[in-house]
């Protein structure tokens, strides 16, 4: 059994399309809905709001829907930083993700891949303009507010990828700054 396209020189040859940045405004559409969908919920069960309890399946799937997609981007945005050319970053797209399902670590984590996005991000640009605390603890607080209103916290949770993307995309229209290696030091 032969597999021409895995041993095909052309393969080689093609330049790979790089993967884009994700489309956040589906993730703001993904809050909206889940908006509509819990003043939907409460329409129908005005009980739902005072006692609480488990939530209708519409709304639990476009709430679901929206945090997987919030996932997506994260998994995205560190796709776009491994394959900078010149640039070795150093999380991969998988443990992105991956690492904000272990308890407890998930905090922590938080704060870590954002960091090392501003590295990228201010070793690009002339002035630093990424702050990874504020990011952090934007994440931080959305994620919070998803327990008490998930289609408010979902919304609040994609503007600190929409400033991630924008610093990203900032920082990928310029060139990388040269810095002089040759010179010695006095």
């Amino acid at each position: 059994m032969t597999f021409p396209d895995a041993t095909s020189p052309q393969r080689g040859s093609q330049s790979a399309q790089p993967p884009a940045l994700p489309h956040v405004w589906i993730g703001y559409l993904l809050g909206v809905a889940t908006i509509v969908a819990e003043l939907v919920a409460v329409g129908l069960n005005p009980d739902l709001a005072k006692q609480g309890g488990i939530p209708p399946l519409y709304l639990f799937l476009v709430s679901f829907i929206g945090g997987v997609y919030w996932l997506v981007c994260i998994y995205r945005i560190h796709a776009v930083l491994a394959n900078v050319p010149g640039w070795i970053h150093p999380i991969s797209p998988a443990r992105a993700v991956g690492f904000h399902f272990i308890p407890f670590y998930q905090f922590y984590w938080i704060f870590k891949w954002p960091r090392e996005i501003t590295k990228f991000v201010n070793s690009r640009l002339p002035q630093p303009i990424m702050k990874p605390v504020a990011v952090s603890l934007a994440v931080l607080a959305a994620l919070l507010l998803r327990i008490v209103d998930p289609g408010f916290g979902l919304i609040l949770l994609f503007f600190p990828i929409s400033y991630i993307s924008e610093c990203i995309r900032r920082a990928l229209a310029v060139p990388p700054l040269q810095r002089d290696m040759n010179v010695p030091l006095s």
